[in-house]
């Protein structure tokens, strides 16, 4: 995906994100989400997605040369964030 589209991405997801945060808080956010049978029906999707893109990161981060592990600790504690500002970090390929 070309750089600027996967930046409009993230930028909009900040800021949806800042917003939900600021109107509910952290806690509340994770909390609400899983309090409901539909809630945790998405939870569980985000956390497969989560997984399967860790191992996208992981196979391209070792053809790549660079680390992993710091972008599965970023992911699994900031969720889709790890994985967009991994690909936008990415050098470009000839």
């Amino acid at each position: 995906m070309p750089k600027p589209a996967l930046s409009a991405i993230l930028l909009a997801f900040s800021a949806l994100t800042a917003w939900v945060v600021w109107q509910v808080g952290i806690v509340r956010l994770v909390t609400d989400t899983i309090a409901h049978p539909a809630g945790m029906q998405v939870f569980a999707d985000l956390i497969v997605m989560g997984v399967l893109l860790l191992g996208f990161v992981y196979r391209d981060a070792k053809a790549t040369g660079r680390r992993f592990w710091p972008w599965a600790v970023f992911t699994l504690t900031c969720g889709s964030f790890g994985p967009l500002l991994y690909l936008l970090s990415a050098k470009r390929r000839p």
